[in-house]
């Protein structure tokens, strides 16, 4: 059955759709009719059931609520290194499908590319369509939050808004260690909130390494095969879900 998010509230039992891509393909590419059904997720992050009751108004009528949670059981944010070409777009969406609930971007001290802030809005409004369309094709229950920081302060300013926070560091996976992310997923607890860095393709540097562990970040390895910047949070992210969805 098809999701899609809407913005309005349930209490009055029906829902106006106003969002123009959201319309188009409902009523348009899926073609519902008077009487289909589809869910509704509102920003309460609950599913509901509903059925068209007017489709040039674009009005949906609530059926009932959906007990039908798929979030990972931590809040996982992963911030990137700004990576070159379209690699963004498809970190998005795919890190949007694996789970996470937040993506950000920061200028890494390698990231061949260069944001300004008129760029980075314009980014943003393109990769905010990207995880809507991949959150509602994943049956999410919300939409990952896509944010940007202007300097690495920023970022590690954020630290002491998280439980923990992991560096993904590819000369700790040249030196073989493998046991950091196992040791430390197995005592997460549910409810946690879970920061991920993950550099550009150039990688981390080591003042930067210096900078996020003295802040109180844990390097870690992605086992002993080297992975591209579009790759490691996505590796991590399923290891997530293995540790705290599929062994536990």
């Amino acid at each position: 059955m098809q999701q899609y998010f809407v913005f309005g509230s349930p209490d009055s039992g029906t829902v106006e759709i106003t969002d123009k891509d959201t319309l188009k393909h409902m009523f348009r590419v899926m073609r519902l009719h008077t009487g289909d059904e589809a869910v509704l997720v509102f920003p309460d992050g609950i599913k509901r059931l509903a059925a068209v009751e007017d489709v040039e108004s674009g009005t949906m009528r609530i059926i009932e609520e959906l007990d039908e949670n798929v979030e990972l059981p931590v809040d996982v944010t992963v911030a990137c290194g700004f990576p070159k070409g379209d690699k963004f777009r498809f970190i998005a969406q795919k890190a949007t499908e694996l789970g996470a609930s937040a993506i950000w971007g920061f200028p890494a001290e390698r990231s061949i590319v260069k944001w300004d802030a008129k760029k980075l809005t314009g980014l943003k409004e393109k990769l905010d369509k990207v995880v809507q369309g991949a959150a509602e094709q994943s049956k999410r229950n919300l939409i990952p939050e896509i944010d940007f920081v202007e300097r690495s302060k920023e970022l590690v300013d954020s630290f002491a808004d998280f439980d923990r926070v992991f560096v993904a560091y590819e000369e700790s996976a040249k030196a073989g260690e493998k046991s950091a992310l196992a040791a430390a997923l197995g005592e997460v607890s549910e409810g946690d909130r879970l920061l991920f860095i993950f550099g550009p393709e150039g990688g981390i540097t080591g003042r930067e390494i210096e900078q996020f562990t003295e802040a109180g970040a844990v390097c870690v390895g992605l086992g002993p095969r080297i992975m591209r910047a579009e790759t490691a949070p996505l590796y991590a992210l399923s290891s997530v879900s293995y540790a705290l969805e599929l062994s536990r």
